[in-house]
């Protein structure tokens, strides 16, 4: 449905309104076709990019062919009569070309529109550049719109022709009144607020009591109806539905409304409002503003006002007001367009904010310059906001707990707790008493009442990380906290309220889960209001070195002789290597690293990437176990001498003794 735009918001960065807007201008000027066309090559040049523009139009009586051609400098030349015959011996049919016909002059690809008045060819439109496969269906649907103001030109032409030749006298349309009405919807950006002006004026080329127009969709459905008179001003402005019940023409004619058949179907209160208002015949021209249909109906009190000689002039009224109305169109798209372009920097900020915010009040690094990781982020932005439950999904260690803070961080639950519980980690029977709690005695050993993670999360969030392995029995319990928002603990009779918003992640495929009937499908709908899906590191590898990068800082904290940084071989392993366990296993491999050079460079060697298949469980150990033997080295070349040995492995007294007893080396 076409909305009112305001001028003044009327985007000053979208070229195409501009451009067109100054196209509106120049017609009204009343140029020949020759000049009109030379400045619509220099403007078509701001929406469609182009080497060469060629207008090939046909004479009135379709025995000659005038052929238009503006090139680089912009002038308009002749061509040869062999690209004339080529341009116009193709179909009616607008087309992307991906080879131009005709002598060789460098062109490689191209667009072809066919000229109409009235539905009949009369001229070609053709773009075309020195490069392959340039041009875009967008750029089709603008030369399609640059070839409806040549028609307007062409129908100047051939209305200023009738007027000199004094034929139809008195109904052909004036060129004065033509420009007239072209001045009248230069500027407009709604047609709503000039459409009594466009009556007035159009009453010069065709008499009429009133103009209406509708819009109507392919299944008929009226989207939006104006009109002129202010006896017509009932009319509704969505009337419902219409439907032609004879063969669909371009016009229709009713001579008399008292009488004959009213040919729309379902618009039967449409005609009685005419006649009560003393209407009598109806000449309605259907047409085209980009993409919507268009009625205009030109209205008269008299029967038999109208005849097939009122067509030609109708027509050209009509081919003005979609003008405008494409005209509105645009600006409209624009303004959409530029809205969501400010609504997407407002988000780019807000996410910049909020990672700075969790960075500095947590140990958790939202780092990441891919597009994958920022349209994760932006995802939990726009779903932060709300109490809606959202589903994290992606393998180990891509960073789904993160993300659950990030959305925290963001919501208005901030300020309240956040909660993690990993469902993989805890026996069944241990799940749900760690999930909802459980009263004193509920089992052998409660001897006292203990709060389950539902109610320590009130006010805040819960994470559920890997929700897939919670028991059915668990999962139909929590199922009515997600419905009812209300539990009770093990053991316990009282119901308490579950004041929690709820994340859930997985790295499983919760649906394949539902089909095998390990988990419930009423929970995974419940839990998959609004999903997130992470990619894996090795999906997302502009974010490896600026994650290590932050890792090594971090790192380097805890360490007395912190990590020099990372050599060129360094950063070439890391960025070649398959990342199983993805986010969680390169902070692993580089806190291993950052051990081993012992506050120098670190290099591929020591990163120790062989190949591309090791689990996460194996970069821990592997972990640990070079850890254990750099600490034994240096305790023996330093005789056990715990303070030398803690400062050549950059640790403190305390941090060496503890992994002393951690390795059993005591």
């Amino acid at each position: 449905m076409l909305t009112t735009v305001d001028a003044d918001a009327r985007p000053e960065t979208w070229p195409e309104v501009d451009a067109f807007q100054d196209l509106l201008a120049t017609l009204a000027r009343g140029l020949d076709v020759r000049e009109f066309f030379q400045r619509l090559a220099g403007i078509a040049k701001r929406i469609v990019p182009h080497d060469e523009a060629h207008f090939a139009v046909l004479s009135e009586d379709g025995g000659g062919v005038c052929l238009h051609a503006a090139v680089p400098d912009d002038a308009v030349e002749a061509l040869p009569v062999e690209r004339t015959s080529t341009l116009l011996d193709a179909d009616d049919q607008s087309r992307l070309l991906d080879v131009v016909p005709g002598p060789d002059r460098g062109l490689q690809s191209g667009i072809r529109v066919p000229v109409k008045i009235d539905g009949r060819v009369v001229g070609v439109f053709a773009l075309f550049t020195r490069q392959p496969d340039v041009f875009s269906v967008a750029d089709l649907h603008h030369a399609e719109h640059l070839a409806g103001y040549l028609a307007v030109a062409v129908a100047h032409r051939r209305l200023a022709k009738h007027a000199r030749d004094a034929v139809e006298r008195d109904r052909a349309a004036s060129m004065a009144t033509a420009m007239e009405l072209l001045h009248a919807i230069a500027d407009a950006l709604d047609i709503r607020t000039i459409f009594a002006r466009v009556s007035e004026i159009a009453n010069q080329m065709l008499r009429h009591d009133a103009l209406t127009l509708c819009f109507v969709h392919e299944d008929g459905h009226v989207v939006r109806q104006v009109t002129s008179a202010d006896d017509l001003s009932d009319l509704p402005e969505e009337p419902g539905w219409v439907k032609l019940t004879t063969e669909r023409r371009d016009e229709l004619f009713i001579h008399d409304l008292t009488t004959e058949p009213f040919p729309l179907t379902a618009a039967e209160d449409r005609r009685n409002r005419l006649v009560r208002a003393g209407y009598r015949s109806v000449l309605a021209v259907f047409a085209r503003a980009r993409d919507q249909m268009m009625i205009v109906s030109f209205c008269a009190k008299r029967p038999h006002a109208f005849d097939e000689r009122d067509v030609p002039a109708a027509r050209r009224i009509v081919d003005y007001i979609a003008l405008a109305v494409s005209h509105e169109q645009l600006a409209e798209a624009a303004q959409q367009i530029a809205e969501a372009r400010a609504h997407a920097n407002q988000l780019e900020a807000r996410v910049h904010v909020l990672t700075r915010e969790l960075e500095s009040k947590s140990h958790l690094r939202v780092v990441g310059v891919s597009r994958e990781w920022r349209d994760v982020l932006k995802k939990a932005t726009q779903v932060a906001g709300t109490d809606t439950t959202v589903l994290l999904m992606g393998e180990s260690g891509t960073g789904k707990e993160v993300v659950a803070r990030f959305i925290h961080r963001a919501s208005p639950r901030s300020a309240g707790p956040f909660v993690a519980l990993n469902c993989a980690a805890l026996p069944e029977q241990l799940l749900e008493s760690e999930l909802f709690g459980y009263e004193r005695g509920a089992f052998t050993g409660a001897h006292q009442a203990k709060p389950g993670q539902i109610e320590l999360a009130s006010g805040g969030v819960l994470l559920l990380d890997e929700v897939s392995e919670m028991s059915l029995s668990a999962q139909a319990k929590f199922l009515r906290v997600l419905q009812e928002h209300e539990f009770q603990r093990l053991g316990g009779t009282r119901t308490l309220k579950a004041n929690i918003r709820v994340v859930a992640a997985t790295n499983r495929d919760l649906r394949a889960a539902v089909e095998r009937g390990t988990f419930r499908e009423d929970l995974f709908y419940r839990l998959q209001v609004f999903d997130i899906q992470i990619a894996p590191l090795r999906e997302r590898r502009a974010d490896i070195l600026p994650l290590s990068e932050a890792f090594l800082r971090d790192i380097g904290k805890s360490f007395g002789r912190p990590p020099g940084g990372l050599t060129a071989d360094a950063r070439e392993a890391l960025l070649r290597y398959g990342w199983p366990g993805n986010v969680r296993e390169l902070h692993n491999a580089l806190e291993r690293a950052a051990i081993l050079c012992e506050g120098g460079l670190i290099d591929a060697e020591q990163l120790a990437l062989h190949g591309g298949s090791r689990s996460p469980q194996q970069s821990i150990s592997d972990l640990s176990t070079i850890e254990r033997e750099a600490i034994v080295k240096v305790l023996r070349e330093t005789r056990w001498h715990k303070a030398e040995s803690a400062r050549r492995l950059g640790l403190t007294r305390t941090q060496l003794y503890h992994r002393i007893r951690k390795y059993g080396l005591s």
